[in-house]
């Protein structure tokens, strides 16, 4: 028909801005989600975690970086400008709240012993009784006890008690004898020591007594129990004193030591005596130079020696000279023992700086004074000393 009609349908004429649909282009990252094998809710989930897991690994790496600025603040306190002790005391001691009770001191048994001296032979008998109580020093929730006894005048000897196996209340009905003269009772201490016994390893102290005889009545046979606490890292021994003399001339470098006397030296002989005599050397620059030494005293702990040395010392090596005073014990079989040691010059410390300095000071005049024996590790340590050399001097 002329109308453009078909079956009673109208035909709308097409536009030609419409004529041509291009349909639209997916995403690079739907196309990158629908090659996943998974459904929709699943890959949400997993990006879901994955942002906590970031989320939470960033909560940490700031958490750690402000305790380190922390950290860097207290660090850079400055004490010497704090103004009240009432502040020093914040800063150093904790608050009462901090303190936990776990740090209370830790129970390490009891030790039963005994104490009997007899005035006649001036010897002390030593009863270790048994111990009870005692801290399991092994996993499986016992101790191999043993108690090691001596007295601090002479370390070196040392009695001990048999090993318990397996055990927190050992019985060891053992008693130890020691020659101690009367006049030397009260300065001295009685120390009990109970250790765990390893085969293959360090013995470990469950823990120890200290008693001071100058607070005990030995008129009377005592007995009693005693706590055990922890072991003294240090052991004060007393190993005597010495006086020494120095003149110093600069003009004729004449450097003059007298040994004068020594008293209440360390016991190094089984009658309670030593045998003393006393070495003097020089150290120049760390290294071994000169050295002579003393006549020997016979059974005495209070040797009055009077012995002069001396020794060629230019001026100009006065300030590099260390004086090394040593104290031994002669024997005839064995080999000589050292009771103390102590060294003189710049390099000292203390009373031996100080007699040093006022040698120094005090040119031509001699300066006595009396001095502490010290262990003999300690002062080697201190010197360094090199490997021993003969230092040519003219006029040496």
């Amino acid at each position: 028909m002329a109308n453009g009609t078909t079956s009673g349908i109208t035909v709308a004429p097409s536009s030609p801005s419409n004529s041509t649909i291009t349909p639209a282009q997916p995403s690079f990252i739907e196309s990158l989600i629908d090659k996943i094998p998974l459904p929709r809710w699943a890959l949400i989930a997993i990006v879901i975690a994955v942002g906590l897991v970031l989320l939470l690994l960033l909560i940490c790496i700031i958490k750690c970086c402000c305790c380190r600025k922390k950290r860097k603040k207290k660090a850079k306190i400055d004490m010497t400008s704090i103004n009240g002790s009432s502040t020093i005391k914040s800063l150093v001691q904790p608050d009462l709240e901090d303190i936990e009770c776990g740090n209370e001191e830790e129970k390490r048994g009891r030790l039963q012993y005994s104490l009997e001296y007899d005035f006649r032979s001036q010897e002390m008998k030593v009863g270790v009784k048994q111990a009870a109580d005692l801290k399991a020093m092994d996993s499986g929730g016992t101790s191999d006890p043993y108690v090691i006894v001596y007295l601090t005048s002479d370390t070196r000897k040392k009695y001990e008690t048999k090993v318990y196996r397996k055990t927190l209340n050992p019985v060891f009905n053992e008693s130890f004898v020691f020659h101690i003269p009367q006049g030397d009772v009260a300065e001295n201490t009685l120390v009990m020591q109970v250790y765990d016994f390893n085969r293959f390893s360090k013995h470990d102290i469950i823990g120890e007594m200290r008693l001071p005889l100058g607070d005990v009545d030995l008129q009377h046979v005592m007995e009693q129990w005693h706590e055990l606490t922890a072991a003294s890292k240090i052991e004060q021994e007393h190993l005597g004193e010495i006086c020494i003399s120095l003149r110093y001339i600069p003009s004729t470098g004449k450097l003059t030591v007298v040994i004068l006397e020594a008293k209440k030296l360390k016991r190094m002989d089984p009658n309670g005596l030593s045998d003393p005599y006393v070495k003097v050397q020089l150290i120049l620059n760390k290294k071994k130079w000169k050295k002579k030494k003393t006549s020997v005293k016979k059974n005495t702990l209070s040797p009055y020696f009077n012995e002069a040395f001396i020794f060629d010392v230019p001026f100009h090596l006065i300030q590099n000279i260390d004086l090394v005073i040593s104290i031994w014990d002669a024997d005839k079989m064995t080999k000589d023992d050292q009771i103390g040691k102590l060294f003189l010059g710049c390099r000292a410390t203390g009373n031996q700086l100080r007699h040093w300095s006022d040698m120094l000071a005090n040119a031509r005049r001699p300066v006595a004074q009396w001095h502490t024996l010290q262990p003999v590790e300690d002062i080697d340590k201190t010197l360094g000393l090199k490997t021993r050399f003969k230092l040519p001097l003219p006029g040496s």
